[in-house]
């Protein structure tokens, strides 16, 4: 566990930059994907256990939490992570929270999308930006991990930055030295506030993804 939380972020660049990466995926992932062009994977990132449920980096967990209760549809355990499933206008949604902490999410998105033939251009991950104020939304096609573990851990068993992510801003109001506690610890009572609105945004964001396409959610919510 504390290797985990002291490699949490290597840094905090968010700019797009897709040089460090190739633009493939492994060969055995591509062979076993078919485009199923009605089935799409949401993976919320974020740390399994009670003492991360409200935190900050838990912010892709929540958001795939808030559209299952609102739609009255359960998580289920399942192999690397806890499934649900979401049937709108249709298509299919699988909302992932994989179970093997936030460095190692690669593994649960790799195995799910190859179990249920998800392709690439099919995929939206959740997760928190320091270099964002509160709730601000940014969605980008594709883009370098940005300092932040998850995605990094993600670009390497995939092979590849070229998925949907959704950036969700957590701003950086922390002290010198203290960045890991921030990222780790809990909204303050104004963002408690805020954050019921910008999760009902969240999940709009999710629909239009799988309905209107990935350009058009773009246009609609990046800044919102």
């Amino acid at each position: 566990m504390i290797k985990w939380i002291s490699n949490l972020f290597s840094s905090t660049k968010t700019e797009d930059n897709t040089d460090c990466m190739k633009p493939e995926v492994h060969e055995h992932t591509k062979n076993n994907i078919k485009s199923v062009s009605n089935k799409f994977l949401i993976v919320g990132l974020g740390n399994i256990g009670a003492e991360y449920v409200n935190t900050r980096h838990n912010i892709g967990f929540k958001a795939v939490d808030f559209l299952a209760r609102k739609e009255g549809i359960n998580f289920e355990t399942v192999k690397l992570g806890s499934l649900a499933e979401y049937k709108f206008k249709g298509r299919t949604f699988l909302l992932l929270k994989p179970n093997t902490y936030m460095n190692l999410s690669g593994k649960a998105v790799q195995y799910w999308m190859e179990k249920e033939k998800i392709p690439l251009e099919n995929i939206l991950v959740i997760t928190d930006d320091l270099n964002l104020s509160f709730g601000t939304i940014r969605i980008r096609q594709k883009g370098s991990d940005g300092g932040h573990n998850g995605l990094k851990n993600i670009n390497l068993v995939l092979n590849t930055q070229n998925y949907a992510r959704f950036r969700f801003g957590i701003s950086d109001e922390f002290k010198k030295g203290k960045q890991v506690d921030y990222v780790l610890g809990d909204w303050d009572d104004t963002e408690k506030v805020a954050l019921p609105e910008r999760l009902e945004l969240a999940s709009e964001i999710i629909k239009s993804f799988g309905t209107a396409g990935l350009e058009n959610t773009m246009t609609a919510f990046n800044g919102k």
